[in-house]
């Protein structure tokens, strides 16, 4: 039976059995053409993938991308607004620096001290470098003092974690309002001490103020705020103590008025140093 004569069904069968039998060697003689991927797809997709290997990279580092330095002399004190909004405030002779991370913002103190009001970022917390201690905070009121011989470290407002590296390994201790404590040159934290902000904190209002202060201690809070020498005859007399409330911008007024309050002699001598001695 002729094709042609087939009826309508069966001639469309007829022609898909006769494909079916040659797809084979039809498809080797007429390939069908193998479509290349646009290279600019390509391309952009590995710029996007390498961009996004380096920002995952940048964010794990948390490199610095901008710093800045802020220092005082002796007796000076400077009130300082960070880009944040949070306010420094830098007691005489301090030196500092202030680094913006990409999670991170960071303070390095050199020497001195600074009082912080941290403007809340809780996606950015800001740490605190002194000697062996590392300060963290959200966002709170709390002042460092970097000594060559400790760190201390009071909190006014908030609450701050406190990290050292001792010969043991690494301590950790929280503070919170009105607590204290002081990190020896070695890492190791001193006990907590409940304080009085008012009277740790005063040097922020220009004032030092003495509570039953023994006079070495006092001379030597004195004697950050003066480049002339102050010393004692005997160690005797460094066991003196006394009260009151002075000016820190007028420390030749303070060390007048000792002899007044206590039984010494303050004797200036020829290189410009205080010498302090028994009446």
């Amino acid at each position: 039976m002729s094709q042609k004569n087939l009826p309508p069904g069966k001639e469309q069968h007829s022609a898909e059995d006769a494909l079916a039998q040659h797809r084979d060697t039809l498809k080797e003689l007429f390939p069908l053409p193998v479509i290349k991927k646009s290279r600019k797809k390509k391309t952009a997709a590995n710029a996007m993938l390498l961009l996004a290997m380096i920002a995952t990279g940048l964010l794990w580092l948390d490199p610095a991308y901008r710093s800045e330095q802020h220092a005082t002399v002796i007796g000076q004190r400077a009130d300082i607004t960070l880009a944040d909004g949070s306010k420094l405030t830098l007691n005489t002779d301090t030196q500092l620096e202030v680094s913006w991370h990409l999670r991170s913002r960071r303070v390095a103190l050199h020497r001195g001290q600074a009082l912080f009001a941290v403007a809340k970022a809780t996606y950015r917390p800001f740490t605190v470098a002194a000697g062996k201690a590392h300060i963290k905070v959200v966002g709170t009121v709390f002042d460092v003092y970097h000594h060559p011989d400790h760190v201390t470290v009071t909190v006014e407002e908030g609450k701050v974690q406190v990290t050292s590296k001792a010969t043991a390994g690494y301590l950790r201790n929280m503070l919170t309002a009105n607590q204290q404590i002081t990190i020896s040159a070695d890492g190791n934290l001193h006990a907590v001490n409940v304080i009085q902000p008012t009277s740790s904190l005063a040097w922020r209002d220009g004032k030092l103020v003495f509570e039953q202060t023994t006079l070495a201690q006092a001379i030597a809070d004195i004697q950050r705020y003066r480049r002339e020498p102050i010393r004692l005859q005997s160690a005797a007399l460094g066991r003196l103590k006394f009260s009151g409330v002075f000016s820190i911008d007028n420390t030749d007024a303070l060390l007048q008025l000792l002899p007044a309050i206590l039984p010494i002699k303050v004797n200036p001598q020829s290189d410009g140093s205080l010498l302090i001695s028994e009446k």
